[in-house]
């Protein structure tokens, strides 16, 4: 099991994944760098799509080698969607990133993934889910849905929880261990986070989501603190040590995420699941270092794992 988003990389090594990256209106400089250095690890094999000739002019500036580059010369951003999404739908790519960080080029990107017709959309939700190195816990932590679900209702919730767990059992956990944040860690009629995560503990504990523990509500100092959580009386092995922290609402989720890297210095790598390819946005106040973690991370979608 993973203890640091350092360790990815021989994860990955560890178990042979190379994937195939592609990168649709490829023109940020960060972006590129990015890719440039997954590439040049050993991880993944990265197509452009983009204008060539900022491409070319860009890495003879930067001093990028293109040998083992494929660039696809397409200036329509529009377009250049398009043909990243046809090229997942027909089996020649396995991970998308934003080649633009902009809202307007990741809603372009959403938009041909979730397109009925010739779209990839995959499960029930797409959802995004950041995962964190935070100096003063004892393990990665997932915080979702930060990006796409503003005011999930109990049906999407359960499908967040089940393209979190999901990811996290490809990165050595058998049963992740799900906490459901609310305000308080008791049920409340008048509080419908509550409602939610006492029905998603349940519908766990059911089998209607699957390999994995879920408890809830809990707030977040006994969601995170063993110390906090048996204060209050709660003893259960979610509490105190979850893997997951899944958010009543995406102002709340958004928040932990600038709070953690902000104010507790964590390190971060993010991926949006759902689709039948993990796809990585960005956006211009990441750090380099979250950059390639975050397309190392997608790139463990695809570590087989060997438990049901």
């Amino acid at each position: 099991m993973l203890k640091k988003l350092s360790e990815l990389e021989s994860y990955l090594k560890e178990h042979r994944v190379r994937c195939r990256l592609v990168i649709p209106a490829a023109k940020d400089e960060n972006v590129l760098s990015a890719a440039f250095t997954a590439q040049r690890i050993g991880i993944v094999d990265t197509t452009l799509i983009g204008s060539e000739r900022y491409i070319r002019e860009l890495a003879e500036e930067k001093k990028y080698d293109l040998s083992e580059i494929n660039i696809i010369n397409e200036e329509n951003t529009s377009e250049a969607a398009i043909q990243s999404v046809r090229m997942v739908r027909e089996g020649r790519a396995d991970i998308i990133m934003n080649g633009e960080e902009s809202y307007y080029n990741a809603n372009m990107i959403l938009r041909q993934i979730d397109d009925r017709r010739r779209g990839i959309r995959k499960a029930s939700i797409m959802s995004h889910m950041a995962i964190f190195e935070v100096e003063r816990y004892h393990k990665l932590i997932a915080v979702t849905d930060t990006v796409l679900n503003v005011a999930p209702d109990l049906s999407t919730k359960a499908g967040i929880a089940h393209n979190a767990v999901f990811f996290m059992r490809r990165l050595g956990i058998e049963i992740p261990k799900v906490a459901v944040l609310a305000a308080i860690e008791v049920v409340n009629e008048a509080m419908p986070a509550t409602m939610h995560a006492g029905l998603l503990s349940k519908m766990a504990q059911r089998g209607q989501i699957k390999n994995c523990v879920i408890d809830g509500p809990l707030a977040f100092d006994n969601a995170i603190s063993r110390e906090s959580a048996v204060h209050k009386g709660i003893i259960n092995e979610v509490a105190g040590n979850p893997d997951i922290l899944l958010a009543p609402d995406i102002e709340t989720a958004n928040i932990l995420y600038q709070s953690f890297v902000f104010f507790a210095n964590a390190r971060v790598a993010s991926v949006t699941l759902g689709a039948s390819a993990p796809i990585v946005f960005t956006s211009k106040l990441d750090t380099d270092e979250t950059r390639v973690a975050s397309i190392l991370l997608a790139a463990a979608a695809y570590v087989p794992i060997s438990y049901r």
